[in-house]
């Protein structure tokens, strides 16, 4: 499937400013846990890319060394280009990066000040222990819509296992990510997953 040519509007730029700000204010792990809302609007809803386009530009910044939002640079940055000029992939970078760090960042910080005057209190405590599964559920939502994003399907199951044996490895070892990548780059390579 070929990049859509856009043609964008100010009402669009407005419309993925203000998107990718709502995004900000529900991304309790991360920008990655809203990956799934972000694949929904900016592919499903508004087709500003497809759907290749979306999972190489999480997979290429996520295996890039640097913060974890680096992915939405780049998803701002594809949109862009599909509007057919650099300054506006330009442009999309500042959009989207702003959007989603903007309101994130100030309420971070307030409620970071906040928790650390009031971490004794019962309902701190309690509303921290009760935002890990929802953070959890996110983070699982990522996964499986990048896992899915491929188009293999549950009879591909040699990239479901080398998924559930990272995941594994990960989490019970201290065995470092990039070596997960590089088993899973080497794997690809050879034509086993």
């Amino acid at each position: 499937m070929s990049a859509p040519q856009l043609v964008f509007t100010w009402h669009d730029w407005v419309s993925l400013f203000t998107h990718f700000l709502g995004l900000s204010l529900m991304s309790l792990g991360g920008a990655i846990s809203t990956t799934s809302e972000m694949q929904r609007y900016l592919v499903e809803r508004q087709g500003w890319l497809t759907p290749a386009q979306f999972g190489d530009s999480v997979a290429l910044a996520q295996s890039s060394p640097g913060p974890n939002v680096l992915f939405v640079a780049l998803l701002g940055w594809n949109v862009g280009l599909n509007n057919g000029s650099t300054a506006a992939a330009l442009c999309g970078v500042v959009i989207a990066m702003i959007g989603i760090m903007l309101p994130s960042t100030v309420f971070t910080y307030q409620v970071a000040q906040w928790a650390h005057r009031n971490r004794e209190r019962r309902a701190v405590r309690a509303f921290k222990q009760g935002m890990a599964p929802l953070v959890i559920a996110m983070l699982l939502s990522t996964a499986w819509l990048l896992a899915s994003g491929s188009g293999a399907g549950p009879d591909h199951w040699p990239l479901w296992l080398l998924s559930a044996a990272s995941c594994i490895v990960i989490w019970r070892t201290r065995l470092h990510l990039l070596w997960m990548l590089a088993s899973g780059a080497v794997l690809g390579a050879l034509q086993l997953v």
